[in-house]
């Protein structure tokens, strides 16, 4: 019986292991799984053709993107980086997060460190503007290898999938995801195919499977084979969805789908394209639909799409999950954020990021035209995001894992070294376009620190303002007469804990009278991506009983939906719970509306406040944030200087 029940319950356990892995499939490589369209074709364009279709030369290119994809996402990304997790989650907030905790002695790197890490997040925007253009535009440019004739509606083709794409992000993904495995798994099939059918006529080029090669190529001709580093990249793109979408999957999953199906597959189509160059140089117009019968490329365009959709897909859930945790990490000002399914919580909306992603990749687009004039401006990005992500991960290597000094050293000899002369390679591609991403990378950067830094001084004008809770409590309770008690339940809203909610002084100056029944809450967004059921309440005792007072703090995980009435029917039943009992959609909300006003004290820029001010007058409502009953919140005014 015991033995029916364990094979049962292994038979469960790889079953749930399959699905996750086909999940992943369909989710986390279709960045780094529709590479193969672009990267090779990218290479050889780089610099005028910089690289020939030479037997050194091709030997050595497909050698170059087999260790790169091999050293970046097996090594650097599989087998350690993901072993980063805060919480299961990963990502470069996930490793902000990490810093964040790690209280380092010297505040001052700790500071650079978390710069460093919304840097990463602000080129992780200027990268998924970038990838959905690329992806979909080589995808549909498959149509001019099939049908020459048709060059002219390459780009209206694209432009109209990519609107639909950005069309239906309000309906979510819950529902077109579940294709996305099955399609990922027939993509990988025809790359591999691909890769085979051409093997069988050049098997020579296995060779190139030696880094032998690589070196070789790059030791004869080190200034090609820098200029060519600036394309070989691109075969890497995607590699930090690995670690970002671990919270999804978890780590076994992502790793089996990369060694037994993706890694195998890329890399018979790069040896496979890499073969076609060595028999037809003329091939490298474009390898990747050069390689497969003529018959199948109508076909082939069409799942190339649907992959590259789901790559698209990929990066624009990525930013609507990137945003949603730096609003909640206190980088970014409130925003309207809509869950789009009732069982996954990840699967959020976020229709500002959305039509702003919209308009950046319509104009990529339309702008550079092409695939290969893209390329130019893709890389720069992805390499600096593999930089930051490699010397953050050595941070909590060395300061929370506590390893020794050699092993960090190791991986800045390896990982960092390598990350360095990619990003050098790049750096060649700022006038051709490069310069895109960065200066949406700098602009979003310049948006993240300045809410930061703003957000940070007026909370400290504010605690001044507010006062202690405490001393308020005792003046209340020493007040003579007594304050009137109005009938009811109101809970006020304070986003610092131990200070008095500027509405409560504000109704006892003004109205002079407090409800009989008063709830001071504050939120607490904490740096772990949920917070257990047992940890969301905290009761802070105020020194009194029975008086119609409480204050509590509730603790939710950066990824956690901040439903404050959900979270106080949880507090009432949980011990000790209230001094008050009420329904809290029945209770009076109110909320302190700070008005800012610029002065000229020092401190920030007089441009930087204005970009504050401007961010904080378009924030979302704290009753809708908050999810608050609309038609039970009262809003009182102060008043802040900047």
């Amino acid at each position: 019986m015991s033995a029916s029940k364990s094979a049962t319950t292994g038979a469960r356990k790889k079953a749930g292991m399959g699905a996750l892995t086909l999940g992943a499939l369909g989710v986390v490589f279709g960045d780094i799984g529709t590479s193969p369209l672009y990267a090779l074709h990218a290479v050889f364009s780089a610099d005028d053709g910089a690289v020939k279709p030479t037997e050194v030369d091709v030997y050595g290119i497909i050698s170059l993107i087999v260790w790169s994809v091999t050293v970046i996402v097996s090594v650097k990304y599989v087998t350690f980086i993901m072993r980063a997790g805060n919480d299961g989650e990963g990502g470069i907030m996930a490793l902000v997060a990490l810093i964040k905790r790690t209280g380092l002695q010297n505040a001052r790197t700790q500071a650079a460190l978390v710069a460093a890490g919304l840097f990463g997040v602000a080129l992780f925007y200027g990268d998924g503007m970038i990838t959905p253009a690329i992806s979909v535009l080589s995808a549909v440019e498959g149509i001019e290898v099939a049908a020459p004739s048709l060059e002219s509606v390459v780009l209206p083709i694209t432009v109209t999938v990519l609107t639909g794409l950005f069309v239906i992000q309000r309906f979510g993904t819950h529902v077109i995801g579940r294709i996305f495995g099955p399609v990922m798994i027939l993509w990988f099939g025809a790359l591999a195919v691909a890769g085979i059918g051409r093997l069988v006529h050049h098997p020579a080029i296995l060779r190139s499977l030696s880094p032998h090669y690589a070196l070789d190529f790059i030791v004869q001709a080190p200034g090609i084979a820098f200029i060519a580093l600036g394309s070989v990249v691109l075969a890497v793109t995607g590699a930090e969805a690995l670690y970002a979408d671990m919270g999804h999957f978890g780590r076994p999953p992502i790793r089996r789908a990369w060694f037994f199906i993706v890694f195998p597959a890329l890399t018979l189509n790069y040896m496979g394209q890499g073969s076609l160059i060595l028999d037809d140089p003329s091939a490298i117009e474009n390898p990747f639909y050069l390689l497969i019968p003529e018959w199948s490329r109508v076909p082939m365009v069409v799942l190339a799409t649907l992959a590259t959709l789901i790559a698209s897909q990929a990066v624009i859930s990525g930013a609507f999950s990137v945003t949603r945790q730096a609003v909640q990490l206190g980088f970014l000002p409130r925003l309207q954020i809509r869950h789009t399914s009732e069982d996954e919580i990840g699967q959020v909306y976020v229709p500002a990021v959305n039509w702003g992603l919209f308009v950046a990749v319509l104009a990529l687009v339309i702008g550079f035209g092409s695939s290969a004039k893209l390329a130019t401006a893709y890389g720069i990005a992805v390499t600096g995001t593999l930089l930051i992500d490699s010397i953050l991960f050595l941070v909590v290597v060395r300061v929370m894992w506590r390893k020794p000094l050699w092993m960090v050293a190791a991986g800045i000899a390896g990982f960092v070294t390598v990350d360095l002369l990619f990003l050098a390679a790049n750096v060649t591609k700022i006038p051709h376009g490069g310069w895109f991403p960065l200066l949406i990378g700098a602009v979003i950067f310049l948006v993240l620190t300045t809410w930061d830094r703003g957000r940070a001084e007026v909370t400290a004008a504010r605690v001044k303002a507010e006062g202690p809770l405490q001393a308020f409590v005792d003046r209340m309770h020493a007040s003579v007469p007594p304050v009137r008690r109005l009938p009811g339940a109101a809970v006020y809203l304070n986003p610092t804990r131990g200070t008095t909610p500027l509405a409560l002084r504000v109704g006892v100056d003004r109205i002079h009278g407090i409800p009989e029944e008063v709830v001071i809450v504050t939120v607490q967004t904490t740096t772990v991506p949920h917070e257990p059921q047992d940890r969301r309440v905290v009761f802070d005792h105020l020194g009194y009983q029975h008086d119609g007072y409480s204050h509590i703090t509730l603790r939710f995980g950066f990824q956690d939906r901040p439903d404050i009435p959900a979270a106080l029917a949880l507090a009432r039943r949980t011990p000790p719970g209230l001094e008050v009992d009420f329904n809290p959609y029945h209770a009076t909300y109110f909320l302190s509306h700070i008005t800012i006003v610029p002065d000229r004290s020092p401190g920030m820029a007089r441009w930087r406040k204005a970009l504050f001010l401007t961010m904080a007058r378009n924030a979302t409502s704290p009753a809708d944030y908050f999810h608050l009953p609309a038609e039970r919140v009262v809003t009182l005014g102060s008043q802040i200087k900047l």
